[in-house]
């Protein structure tokens, strides 16, 4: 299983066109934490702006800076490198006499604070993005508008970005070689979880593929796993007809396997649906069986909704504005506006 453009929710409506990250001045992301810093605590948190930094580099760079170990150092989120992006990130207090020194043409730091614990993966809400696409078609804003109304009112397809798939695809393929027990050369620790990762990814667009693609992105079939919207438990669909109505009053939102270990269970002609992924993969549930907590498995949802989605037509060619929450990718929603197959290198 190799990792493939996915299908379009908007695909009967003609694109822009045009191009991204002609500066990293065009693709600008500010990070939504999941909480502010409380002012006091054994940990400094830095509001910092980065620009054009990749974000395994930009981490190494400021553990240099500050005389720290490696991992010393926390961030919420992996930020865009082609990009102007703000996030917060934490050090230990003891180099707080250091921090003054961080800032270059690169990075600033914009505000200090303190915190009782250090930042981790995943301490954030979601991502709010300004992002200029230029050399759009003539009638851009024209052409933008229906597609906007669209995934306004239905929600955007949740599917992985390419970047989540490594260069060509290869650390997606690296991890359904691991899944299927194929010899690989040995690995390091960070490439076998990363690659891992990206095979749950992989089987997820497959999995939301085939819903999309079956006229069923929205609708709640027997057994379907829930979650509620935009944050809460799940629970599986005894009663898809109730469950439809709030699907639609924006309560609850269907979600698809991120396979592994603990997955929370679907049943009925969801369960055989999502079993039938694994089959056509040549996997099944016990393939992720000897990989510990690296594929314990959750859930994810099938769309999210956007929101604050704005469109503005500028001398340079057409700003998109908009916020995702945290795990969604703005490349998904791009190539819905712009028909083009975008390739990331980040």
């Amino acid at each position: 299983m190799d990792a493939k453009p996915p299908p379009l929710l908007t695909a009967t409506l003609p694109g822009i066109g045009g191009r991204i990250k002609v500066l990293p001045e065009d693709f600008e992301v500010e990070e939504i934490p999941a909480y502010e810093p409380c002012g006091s605590g054994e940990h400094i948190y830095l509001w910092v702006e980065k620009r054009d930094l990749g974000a395994e580099y930009f981490l190494r760079q400021l553990a240099r800076r500050l005389a720290l170990l490696p991992g010393e150092a926390g961030a919420a989120g992996m930020k865009d490198r082609r990009a102007v992006t703000r996030q917060w990130v934490s050090v230990p207090a003891s180099c707080e006499s250091r921090v003054g020194d961080i800032s270059d043409d690169a990075l600033r730091v914009l505000k200090i604070s303190r915190h009782t614990n250090k930042l981790r993966t995943g301490h954030l809400r979601g991502n709010r993005f300004r992002i200029l696409i230029r050399d759009v078609a003539a009638d851009a804003m024209q052409l933008v508008a229906p597609i906007c109304d669209r995934i306004r009112q239905e929600g955007l397809p949740n599917f992985f970005g390419p970047q989540r798939f490594g260069q060509g695809g290869e650390t997606g393929r690296l991890g359904m070689q691991l899944l299927g027990g194929v010899k690989t050369p040995r690995l390091s620790s960070f490439l076998r979880k990363l690659a891992l990762s990206a095979a749950q990814s992989l089987l997820f667009n497959e999995y939301l593929t085939r819903r999309l693609t079956d006229g069923l992105l929205r609708t709640v079939l027997p057994g379907d796993v829930l979650a509620k919207w935009p944050a809460g438990g799940m629970f599986r669909s005894n009663d898809p007809a109730t469950d439809q109505r709030r699907l639609e009053a924006r309560e609850i939102i269907v979600a698809g396997p991120m396979y592994g270990r603990k997955t929370f269970p679907s049943a009925g002609i969801s369960a055989e649906r999502e079993a039938a992924i694994l089959a056509d993969a040549g996997l099944t549930l016990e393939s992720f069986h000897n990989f510990g907590k690296l594929l314990e498995g959750t859930r994810r949802h099938n769309f999210v909704y956007v929101d604050e989605l704005a469109a503005e037509q500028t001398p340079e060619g057409l700003r998109l504005t908009f916020t995702l929450p945290a795990g969604s990718y703005a490349t998904v929603l791009l190539r819905e506006v712009m028909k083009n197959d975008l390739v990331e290198e980040d």
